[in-house]
């Protein structure tokens, strides 16, 4: 007889992901086991099971929901009615703020690509692209030109400025000298003005 649905359900599965989030950040996606996770989670094997059916499952669970969590995010901060520049900003300081406190989400979104089946990849890959375009063309008002059909580089850029967000999670601290709000404006100004050279 199948399990019935906990009212808590959705709690207990988020704390499940957060669990396993963090072993696959420690010991790669090919060491961590459903059993280590299990274990460290405090549940039965059984139990993991059953709210993911496999480790791809989870795995892909865990980006899904980080990257539901970003795309949430820049919706909330998303506000067309601000100067281009000040728009973008925005942006780039709601998704550095997304990033706190996820970095074991963060980590297992970017190397978790080859443990996906080929469903799972496309659904992120549209997912990752939506994210993506919201900030393209915010690129694109301010700097039209990048976007010219004689050899574009605004994928170029927009992915030169998540190449600043996504790593940033390697030497920024809470307690360094820089807030995200400094860094998010460092982000914006390295690429906004920096485009004046290759452009």
């Amino acid at each position: 007889m199948a399990r019935t649905r906990a009212k808590d359900f959705e709690e207990k599965q988020h704390q499940l992901l957060l669990v396993a989030a963090h072993v696959f950040a420690t010991d790669g996606m090919e060491k961590a086991s459903m059993s280590g996770i299990a274990k460290l989670a405090g549940v039965s094997k059984s139990l993991l099971y059953h709210y993911y059916p496999s480790k791809s499952e989870l795995i892909f669970s865990i980006i899904q929901a980080h990257l539901v969590e970003l795309e949430a995010a820049l919706t909330e901060a998303d506000d067309p009615t601000l100067p281009p520049r000040d728009r973008l900003q925005k942006l780039v300081k709601a998704t550095l703020d997304a990033y706190e406190g996820a970095d074991d989400m963060h980590k297992v979104q970017l190397n978790a690509g080859e443990a996906l089946d080929d469903d799972q990849l496309a659904q992120v890959t549209a997912m990752n692209r939506q994210i993506v375009k919201r900030i393209a063309d915010v690129i694109a008002e301010i700097h039209p030109e990048l976007a010219a059909p004689s050899g574009s580089l605004l994928m170029p850029v927009t992915m030169s400025l998540f190449g600043m967000m996504n790593w940033a999670y390697l030497w920024f601290r809470e307690d360094g000298p820089m807030t995200r709000e400094d860094y998010a404006r460092m982000a914006t100004t390295l690429i906004l003005d920096g485009v004046k050279g290759v452009a």
